[in-house]
């Protein structure tokens, strides 16, 4: 392979890999508290994206290196070639059958556009919940996490909407309480003491 035609191989792999990562980015800034759920869905997938772009970026090292026989640059193509194609494979897989379990939504009261999810991210029979809330919608909706919860530990017990402006964790002993700001961001969480029967959650 001519000097000139491996640099640009190798420039062209760089180049590639760097496209992957940087396509990557927004969706790791998105999966961060008050990140655009779209961006997230769409981008936020490190075995597919980022796994390319190291491979990718092997694979230039690999190709950089002076093969002057014939045989040599076989067996550069030889390694160079699978380990991409597994690399792509994978990363496909990932994408088509990573997916989460179906996420349970649940509108606020008298904000419609204020929707809490929970959604079973749990591998085995016993649940572990991811809770958010996802404020507006289409391509601006944003979230915010209020935590993983394993019902296994006993310390997750149902969350629930107590007002327009308040989504409360139940636990064994007491109550994890998230207002919900203005602009549909949530606040610092409190724990509450259990109301006692046929009294009102605390606000």
């Amino acid at each position: 392979m001519a000097v000139t035609r491996r640099q640009k191989v190798v420039w062209w792999l760089r180049g590639a890999a760097l496209a992957a990562f940087l396509v990557y980015l927004p969706g790791y800034l998105s999966s961060r508290q008050g990140g655009l759920v779209e961006v997230e869905r769409l981008l936020n997938h490190p075995v597919l994206l980022l796994g390319t772009s190291i491979a990718l970026a092997v694979a230039s090292a690999v190709a950089q290196f002076e093969f002057r026989t014939r045989w040599a640059q076989i067996g550069c193509a030889a390694v160079v070639s699978p380990l991409i194609a597994v690399g792509a494979m994978v990363g496909a897989l990932a994408y088509i059958f990573g997916g989460e379990g179906q996420a349970e939504r649940r509108p606020g009261p008298g904000h419609p556009d204020r929707v809490l999810t929970v959604t079973n991210i749990a591998f085995s029979i016993d649940p572990i919940y991811r809770v958010e809330l996802v404020s507006g919608t289409g391509w601006s909706a944003r979230h915010w996490s209020m935590g993983t919860w394993d019902t296994e530990e006993g310390d997750f017990i149902r969350v629930d909407w107590a007002g327009p402006d308040l989504i409360t964790i139940t636990r064994e002993t007491k109550l994890t309480a998230f207002d919900v700001l203005p602009d549909g961001s949530l606040g610092e969480p409190r724990d509450l003491p259990l109301p006692r029967n046929g009294d009102a959650p605390p606000p």
